[in-house]
């Protein structure tokens, strides 16, 4: 591996791990990601993740505040944009008609998205604001 590669492997792991560890299953592999959309059940959030100050003060915290709602997703992935570049381009090719952004999220259920939170929706909001938006998602779209 590249010094850099190695360098960026490591500063971005604490970031990788703020979602694993609230139950998020990283895909790094365009196969992981196909595997994951064709054998899809019920809602599942897609967190497209990154080294960005927004992902880190506003996009992951507000993740991790949402899925203390009653009402949440049954799965839980995360793509590293940057890092994982070929795991994000797959995932992004699933998000239909969405400019790629990162952060960002997707509620998705069957393999379409029924809702999604561009970094526009993320940066300069406040983290309620955004656990708003999602837990509305939620609400609408996930069973408890």
């Amino acid at each position: 591996m590249h010094p850099y590669e190695q360098y960026m492997k490591e500063i971005s792991q604490p970031m990788r791990d703020e979602l694993t560890e609230a139950g998020f299953n990283e895909l790094t592999a365009p196969e992981q990601v196909d595997d994951f959309i064709s054998t899809m059940k019920d809602t599942s959030l897609v967190v497209v993740n990154s080294v960005c100050g927004c992902a880190a003060g506003l996009a992951r915290p507000a993740v991790r505040t949402s899925l203390q709602h009653t009402k949440k997703p049954k799965n839980l992935v995360t793509v590293f944009a940057g890092q994982d570049r070929e795991a994000t381009a797959r995932m992004r090719e699933y998000l239909v008609g969405i400019e790629p952004s990162s952060p960002s999220m997707a509620l998705m259920k069957d393999g379409k998205v029924l809702h999604f939170i561009p970094r526009e929706e993320i940066e300069d909001h406040d983290v309620e604001e955004i656990v708003n938006n999602l837990v509305q998602s939620y609400n609408q779209h996930c069973a408890e």
